[in-house]
């Protein structure tokens, strides 16, 4: 199965403050705006990018949110990479085999329809990763 690069999840304090780069010098366009208030996510998201390049800009909307609480202990910066994948079920079940443990409690469908789940860091060295599934 193929994991193609979906999007890069970026934490940032202020989507506002954040965005004029992402715009102007990077010349990517605004693809998305929207609020996540799903418990355990708590998130404003504004999607910026070209036509193969996706960029998640991710503000908390709480001091007490995940978000926040990842700003806080690792700074501003990369929080995920995102891995588009044709059935999560499947990827799923490919990547238990191979050891891989998953964060359970994140398995969502976004506001955007999208299906998702997060690999725990313990897996990847580090790097949390999210697999991806866009309704067909």
């Amino acid at each position: 199965m193929d994991h193609l690069l979906d999007h890069v999840g970026i934490a940032v304090r202020s989507i506002d403050e954040a965005l004029p780069f992402y715009l102007n010098v990077l010349n990517y366009s605004l693809k998305d705006r929207y609020t996540s208030d799903t418990t355990g996510v708590e998130v404003h998201v504004a999607v910026v990018g070209t036509n193969d390049k996706i960029v998640e800009l991710l503000e908390p909307t709480n001091k007490n949110s995940p978000m926040a609480r990842f700003i806080k202990q690792r700074g501003k910066g990369v929080h995920h990479l995102a891995y588009r994948v044709d059935d999560l079920d499947e990827a799923i079940q490919e990547a238990r085999k191979n050891g891989v443990r998953f964060l359970e409690d994140t398995l969502r469908i976004n506001s955007r329809g999208r299906r998702l789940i997060y690999i725990n860091p313990a897996s990847t060295e580090g790097t949390l990763i999210e697999l991806c599934e866009y309704p067909k």
